[in-house]
């Protein structure tokens, strides 16, 4: 088959997954994850870093480039742009220096190969108090008490994130935090979050529909 063969999102994403995990190893790769307003393609938690990852199939064009950048800036400790061979050539024009990319091309058996054009380095940009947000009430709740701090049960959620960054120190925080997110539950979140709410005497949220999950550990 031609290198030359278009490719898909929905041809990207699995073998991708495979080449994430033989790169990164112990991971938790979610999909459709939303940041904020927006939809990021790809967070992948690994025990010291929080990834971002865009995917640009050949059907992509650029459009909506620059504000997904602005918006994997704020939250992740470091970002990748996954491109189809139509945009290697011209995709280091488009996401900042400090973005890593990995291009994908189908081989002669038919297959999606993966290659770091540029591997990615710290985020200069992100911040602290935007990424503390992808945490939910119950895992804050964790942290503090993981860091024996008050539980501020009637405080609010704004609150709390506030006194996390302001006691505990990034080295010790953000490994904490990963880990919540690593073992996040999507299937009884909903149901931990309301028992939270319910024992503070706040009302219930309406339940949420969230996107498949691929989870890896090794």
């Amino acid at each position: 088959m031609s290198g030359k063969t278009i490719l898909y999102d929905k041809d990207i994403r699995e073998p991708l997954f495979e080449f994430l995990e033989e790169t990164f190893g112990k991971a938790r790769i979610l999909e459709e994850k939303r940041a904020g307003r927006a939809v990021v393609d790809v967070m992948m938690i690994t025990p010291t870093i929080l990834y971002g990852i865009e995917i640009k199939s050949d059907a992509d064009t650029y459009t909506r480039l620059s504000r997904q950048v602005s918006y994997y800036d704020r939250f992740f400790d470091r970002n990748i742009v996954v491109v189809g061979t139509s945009h290697a050539a011209h995709i280091e024009e488009h996401v900042p220096d400090y973005w890593g990319i990995i291009t994908v091309e189908v081989n002669e058996e038919g297959e999606a190969d993966f290659y770091f054009l540029r591997k990615p380095l710290d985020n200069p940009v992100m911040e602290e108090a935007v990424k503390i947000t992808l945490l939910w009430r119950p895992e804050l709740s964790n942290l503090l008490a993981r860091n024996d701090l008050p539980a501020y049960k009637q405080k609010s959620k704004a609150f709390v994130q506030e006194k996390l960054l302001e006691k505990v120190a990034p080295e010790v925080l953000w490994p904490q935090a990963y880990m919540e997110l690593f073992e996040r539950d999507y299937t009884t979140i909903a149901q931990r979050i309301n028992a939270y709410r319910i024992a503070n005497g706040q009302k219930k949220k309406k339940r949420k529909r969230y996107k498949r999950i691929k989870a890896s550990v090794k």
